[in-house]
């Protein structure tokens, strides 16, 4: 097997000889750069699995040197290290394509832990060919919609990542379909036939996530009055998915980097261990890097669980897929909703595409529900869209449903009434984002009488389930 071929980009003749003398021992094949225009051109001519290079630099520093080779050679991956990082500059380099950053004086040991995880990550994003890659697993990724070459990359990625068996961490805004992807790696798994166990870190109070987790026996705390399984224990031969994996508390932190490393948990209040063979999948929204560096989270635990980090690209990245999202909500929400929408505008379409999304694709999901809801048939127009989505558009002024003409044939009176009121609730519920006690107030209505309008008229205040 040929050696790993390695750049090491630094201004310190001695920190790069250093580092060559190490590397070079461990059996990888080192070249060197004094500086990113001298990479860059190296580069041009080698193909590296893995660049080291130095943030403060003269001329281009690395933080340029970074943006320009993930232009050029996107697969590469690149541990950037310096003696003056902070959590803004550790930031900006995760978010330009770093695979990680490592401060300066660095850990030999630590080093060599990073570089093998780094060229396993290299041979994830490695490209399998020239040309368009055909996913094999199609079918099995059919609730994630779209075409976009950042889609495809990510799709191409989790079908890798699913072979292996080892711990992934998806990243990524709210809103992105993180539960989406982790479902897709393990349907794609050897483990499809066996559960795929999801659990909110930051849903499930502290006191009660322990016991979530890994179980407890009757009698262990007040109100446990029976024996219970936990999570791993229900994901045994199969998947767990820990979602919000940055709010878990120190303390479990430590309980769960036990169990990654001896695959053994403990009950609460149990004597005995048992083994588990629990595939785990975390994700967050948060940046982990920064909650290490303030000491929020363990250092350790991150690198156990950041062995195949995933990053789910915003709606706003992706924005050649709004379409196909678009045609996947209106035909699922006809259904669940029972309501006849054709389609929509190209011109109500295009402001769709424009619209930035801090929301992502949830937010997308919500706002073609309520369209659907409101609407109720025919086609989607501008001026059906909330102002916010119209931008520099002229607003459409749209006329009350109390205003409409009556024609010579007669309207069905219940229809108009059932399509105005049902457009009060949801404009009340959008301005209280979902909140349906706030809601009930702006319509002066007792709470318990808009949660049976809700249920009655099957309308949902904005939703957790989305696609991507």
């Amino acid at each position: 097997m040929l050696a790993k071929k390695i750049l090491v980009v630094d201004d310190d003749a001695k920190c790069r000889e250093f580092i060559k003398a190490f590397l070079s021992y461990k059996g990888y094949s080192v070249s060197l750069a004094q500086d990113a225009k001298e990479a860059l051109a190296t580069i041009d001519n080698t193909d590296f699995d893995l660049v080291i290079t130095d943030l403060m630099m003269p001329g281009i520093n690395g933080l340029d040197f970074l943006k320009r080779l993930k232009a050029s050679r996107p697969e590469v991956v690149v541990i950037v290290s310096s003696a003056f990082s902070s959590a803004e500059s550790t930031a900006n380099l995760l978010r330009a394509g770093a695979y990680c950053c490592l401060d300066k004086p660095f850990d030999l040991q630590e080093l060599d832990t990073l570089i093998q995880r780094a060229v396993e990550h290299h041979a994830l994003l490695k490209p399998r060919g020239s040309g368009k890659t055909a996913l094999k697993n199609r079918s099995l990724l059919s609730n994630i919609v779209g075409e976009s070459p950042k889609l495809q990359s990510l799709l191409e990625l989790v079908e890798k990542v699913a072979d292996s068996d080892s711990t992934a961490l998806i990243l990524g805004e709210s809103g992105t379909g993180k539960e989406l992807i982790a479902q897709a790696i393990h349907l794609l798994s050897n483990r499809k036939n066996n559960n795929f166990v999801p659990v909110n870190c930051g849903a499930i109070p502290e006191d009660l996530l322990e016991s979530e987790l890994f179980g407890h026996v009757k009698g262990s705390f007040t109100g446990a009055i029976a024996n219970r399984v936990g999570r791993f224990a229900m994901a045994d031969k199969g998947t767990l998915f820990l979602d919000e994996i940055g709010d878990m508390p120190t303390s479990l932190q430590v309980k769960l980097l036990r169990v990654l490393q001896s695959r053994e948990i403990e009950p609460v209040g149990g004597s005995c261990s048992r083994k588990v063979d629990t595939r785990i999948i975390a994700a967050t929204h948060q940046n982990l890097e920064e909650l290490v560096e303030s000491k929020l989270f363990r250092e350790d635990l991150f690198y156990r669980l950041s062995v195949i980090p995933i990053v789910v690209p915003p709606l706003r990245e992706r924005k050649e897929d709004i379409p196909l999202l678009v045609e996947s909500f209106l035909k699922r929400m006809n259904k669940e909703k029972n309501r006849q929408i054709s389609g929509i505008a190209t011109d109500a379409l295009q402001a769709l595409c424009d619209y930035p999304w801090p929301g992502t694709i949830r937010e997308l999901e919500n706002l073609m529900e309520r369209l659907v809801i409101i609407k109720g048939s025919g086609t989607i127009t501008l001026g059906d869209l909330p102002e916010k989505f119209l931008g520099d558009r002229q607003p459409v002024t749209r006329p009350p449903v109390k205003s409409v003409a009556l024609p010579a044939t007669g309207i069905n009176f219940n229809d108009v009434i059932e399509e105005f009121e049902n457009s009060l609730i949801m404009d009340a519920l959008e301005k209280t984002q979902g909140n349906k006690k706030e809601a009930a107030e702006l319509l002066n209505l007792k709470r318990t009488t808009l949660i049976e309008k809700l249920k009655k008229k099957n309308l949902t205040a904005p939703g957790l389930r989305f696609d991507v």
